[in-house]
């Protein structure tokens, strides 16, 4: 019988009802995480653990905001509670509300920044703090974005979440190192998803503009997720891995 790479881990992955995150939760699924499924919407939630359970695969659908700090909480304490430790949390959740800067309203900054912010935050807390007491440590790992790292218009609230992400995944470097944490980020760049298929001129666009001549799929993220919160990674820590087809080398504007 084939060694599963995730074989006993348990694993949180937020925002995974669909798109980058559901594809994560499958994939360590298949390699025997034991993973518990975040999203927002539970409909979505409890039909995306549905499916990964028809594969094979040992998931459970929690559903609510992870953007809340009670829920924050919840959600850590229940996987410990229920399975014992907690050895992965990809704080996958993220909201992109559009606007020209000049305009931008205060209601959509907040919700970005909670969200984004507050929420990725607050969950790598929760789980560094269970991870400290585990003499395995752990793995964390946020979802950034190439727009924190390029220019990208009507972005500049989304895009400043996702720098802060990825130096707030360098700050802890400092911090959560001692208790054999170690912290990464991936940002994605354009990304085939069920919510960027509803542009019906994006696949083809994106196509054009990346290197590699095709936007990326959540296979591609996921694989690259997948390795940095692997035993095979437990020496990278404070980074963050772009994975865009090479667009961010040249970035050609879409506009």
């Amino acid at each position: 019988m084939r060694i599963k790479s995730f074989d006993n881990k348990v694993a949180i992955v937020t925002g995974a009802g669909q798109g980058i995150g559901f594809e994560i939760c499958r994939q360590m699924a298949k390699e025997g995480a034991i993973v518990i499924l975040n999203d927002i919407d539970e409909l979505l939630a409890s039909h995306a653990a549905e499916i990964i359970q028809q594969e094979g695969g040992n998931c459970t659908a929690y559903a609510g905001d992870s953007g809340d700090l009670t829920f924050i909480e919840n959600i850590v304490n229940s996987a410990v509670s229920r399975f014992g430790h907690l050895d992965i949390v990809i704080a996958n959740a993220g909201i992109t509300l559009f606007g020209d800067f000049l305009s931008y309203p205060l209601e959509s900054f907040m919700k970005v920044m909670n969200v984004n912010l507050a929420g990725t935050f607050f969950l790598a807390q929760a789980a560094a703090n269970q991870m400290k007491m585990q003499a395995s440590g752990g793995s964390l790992l946020f979802t950034s974005s190439v727009t924190g790292h390029q220019a990208h218009k009507n972005l500049a609230a989304y895009a400043m979440t996702k720098a802060a992400i990825e130096m707030l995944a360098k700050n802890l470097v400092v911090e959560l190192s001692p208790y054999k944490i170690n912290i990464n980020t991936v940002a994605p760049g354009a990304t085939i998803t069920e919510r960027t298929l509803s542009d019906p001129e994006y696949e083809s666009l994106w196509s054009k503009l990346t290197p590699m001549g095709r936007a990326a799929n959540t296979l591609d993220i996921a694989n690259a997720a997948l390795f940095l919160v692997s035993d095979n990674a437990k020496q990278i820590t404070g980074q963050s891995l772009i994975i865009d087809g090479g667009w961010s080398s040249v970035s050609p504007s879409p506009f």
